[in-house]
């Protein structure tokens, strides 16, 4: 019997396949290069962030986050999940094993007085005389599940998938995460500027309505001067009252990507201050292909698109029989006051097929289902990497025509500095009207505003750009963050070093 079982699990394992089909990328749409900039091997997403974010103090920011933000801790706890659930599901391959034992003793006397059993068991006899009856045994034994078609593997394939997903998504939030708060300072950057424009021009407003009261006392302007005046202060009175409450606000949204409750926000370089690494004209991009093996969002996707397929081999196996082995040893020791027949060994070998019978026909509609999920992974897959291939497009020319774009307004705000500042001179001199004045100063007040808009609009898309292009954290990241993040001690009024 032995034999038999020996050579049927021998046969089994030799023909045993994996039903269903093996995954194969799907051919996916691409370009040969980018439509606003030439294609090259070099890509800004080659670069740790801390190297792109050259702000000491946004640095320390984007650490704090990724070490006490939420969504991070989550997405590291469903790691951790699916790498022991990757661990469990191999186990089923192995055989299983279990064990038990048991002890009994019986004792019946002659002439004593019954004690009736709990339940109507019957009667006990307490005393001596009779016989004794015990039986101790114990066993071990193995049973062992035979992936004969492979619905096994096939889930191990699958659970493997979603491993791999869960840490592309892990990734993905990192990624995220940077480049949020990279923004957001950003926005807390252009705030401030603002607020210290507006607080400019709100002084030149204040000094503005102070001359004119003087002027209309001399019968020199109208009343109607003042009053155009003193509505041009009250409304950048106003915007600035706007302004504050905004900066507040992005504080408090800093404060929650940081993890904590809302508080104040440090602050690094000024907005025109902030610094990217040296980079020509034209951003390097890298090369389209690049994003298949970078952005962990396409990562991830595919990796659903595996798991889907290996679901399909799965549910297939479901439809044929399952074969298991089982086997134990056993040692008893029966004893009878007369009677001793020692210790006794035992042995069990049996197999055992299994297989749908009535739920047949649901197993293959069932394996319709995982077949029509594996499309829907497929068609999310692709529509993925369109989406990641226009974000790219769209951050390309995001950065390149900012750049152009903020190039025409320094022009232009150095032109109506000196404009506004003509107008006023003339105006003191009596040789201007209040009109002009007005003209001037509200159009560098709205110039100068419009260029700190811009001047965040440049450092935003290139950090957009980093992010379309899947950079900021790979694996091999990891080490140097942990090293970097350990900055040295440095004496009191030394600045830390880069990381």
């Amino acid at each position: 019997m032995r034999r038999l079982l020996a050579a049927l699990a021998l046969v089994m394992t030799v023909v045993g396949c994996r039903m269903g089909p093996d995954y194969a990328r799907p051919e996916t749409p691409g370009a040969d290069a980018w439509r606003m900039t030439t294609a090259t091997s070099e890509s800004i997403a080659n670069l740790p962030w801390w190297e792109l974010l050259k702000d000491r103090e946004l640095q320390r920011l984007i650490r704090s986050a990724l070490e006490e933000n939420q969504d991070v801790r989550t997405a590291a706890a469903s790691v951790e999940e699916f790498q022991a659930r990757l661990v469990i599901s191999r186990f089923d391959l192995a055989p299983s094993a279990e064990y038990g034992g048991n002890a009994f003793v019986f004792n019946a006397a002659r002439n004593s007085v019954g004690i009736p059993l709990p339940g109507g068991g019957g009667v006990f006899i307490p005393g001596q005389g009779g016989p004794t009856l015990s039986n101790q045994s114990a066993y071990g034994g193995l049973k062992w599940e035979m992936d004969l078609w492979g619905k096994i593997r096939r889930s191990i394939e699958v659970t493997r998938a979603q491993l791999l997903a869960r840490q592309e998504a892990q990734r993905a939030v990192i990624l995220g995460l940077v480049g949020t708060v990279a923004e957001a300072y950003f926005d807390l950057r252009q705030l401030d500027l603002q607020i210290d424009i507006t607080r400019r021009a709100l002084k030149a407003w204040d000094e503005t309505v102070r001359i004119s009261r003087i002027k209309l006392d001399q019968g020199a302007i109208s009343k109607l001067d003042l009053d155009r005046f003193e509505a041009e202060r009250a409304n950048a009175a106003a915007q600035l009252a706007d302004l504050e409450r905004q900066s507040v606000q992005k504080e408090n949204q800093i404060s929650l990507l940081l993890g904590r409750k809302p508080a104040q926000i440090s602050r690094g370089s000024a907005l025109t201050e902030q610094t990217m690494p040296p980079m020509p004209p034209e951003i390097p991009a890298g090369l389209p292909s690049d994003l298949l093996r970078r952005r962990p969002d396409l990562l991830q996707a595919e990796q659903d698109l595996v798991a889907a397929t290996a679901n399909i081999g799965v549910a297939q196996a479901s439809r044929f029989p399952q074969v298991s082995l089982t086997g134990a040893l056993g040692v008893a020791n029966p004893q009878l006051s007369s009677i001793s027949p020692g210790v006794a060994f035992t042995q069990y070998a049996a197999a055992a097929v299994t297989g749908p019978l009535l739920n047949a026909t649901a197993l293959g509609y069932q394996v319709k289902v995982a077949e029509a999920q594996s499309k829907q992974a497929s068609f999310q897959y692709e529509k993925a990497i369109v989406a990641a291939l226009r974000e790219v497009e769209d951050a390309l020319i995001a950065a390149q025509k900012s750049r152009e774009q903020g190039n025409s307004q320094q022009e232009q705000v150095a032109a109506l500095r000196s404009a506004f500042d003509l107008a006023d001179l003339r105006y003191r001199g009596g040789r201007a009207s209040y009109l002009d004045v007005l003209t001037a100063q509200r159009s560098l007040f709205d110039a100068e505003l419009a260029l700190a808009r811009t001047r965040r609009t440049q450092l935003v898309s290139i950090v957009q750009l980093y992010k379309a292009l899947g950079g900021g954290w790979s694996p091999a990241d990891m080490q140097i963050y942990l090293q970097a993040s350990v900055e040295p001690k440095k004496p009191a009024g030394q600045s830390t070093g880069e990381p």
